[in-house]
């Protein structure tokens, strides 16, 4: 016999695909948009630990909620290929940020692969909410000095902490 999840949402809400809730007209609350170049502030930043990691930041400027799809799509400088996406990253929820409020990933610089080179700028993609496309004109970034990366390049999904982002 098979166990069925019921779940209880708030008077007006609507469940979208993929475990989206959105709120509907008559709460008078707007629907989240996806978070876009348009509607978000990106930053990067060294952090002590882990070692050989970035922390993205994406902070919602905008003045209605904005979901971070998936994870971003980054490369480095002039990259032919995105970094590795770390599946197991990946939350149970879209992250939903609030205006002012911000969403975080994780990126590995260098580990045991080849071709070490300073980088020195980092092309970030938002997602749709269309696993695998790129939903929008990506935006650029300088990064931090004396930042290396190498082959072994990847990213976690958004997170709603710094410290979630980090653990990966």
């Amino acid at each position: 016999m098979k166990t069925l999840a019921v779940a209880t949402l708030a008077a007006g809400a609507v469940t979208l695909g993929g475990g989206i809730t959105s709120a509907s007209a008559t709460t008078g609350k707007a629907a989240a948009v996806t978070c876009t170049p348009e509607n978000t502030k990106v930053t990067v930043g060294k952090v002590s630990r882990p070692i050989n990691h970035l922390l993205l930041e994406a902070k919602n400027t905008g003045t209605r909620a904005c979901n971070a799809y998936f994870a971003p799509r980054l490369k480095f400088d002039n990259g032919q290929a995105f970094a590795k996406v770390w599946k197991e990253s990946r939350p149970q929820a879209v992250v939903t940020l609030a205006p002012g409020k911000s969403a975080y990933a994780s990126v590995l610089l260098q580990g045991e692969g080849t071709k070490a080179h300073e980088a020195r700028t980092l092309t970030v993609h938002f997602m749709s909410s269309t696993n695998g496309s790129t939903g929008t004109t990506p935006v650029q970034v300088t990064l931090p000095k004396s930042t290396y990366t190498d082959s072994a390049i990847g990213n976690s999904y958004w997170q709603d902490t710094a410290a979630d982002a980090l653990v990966w």
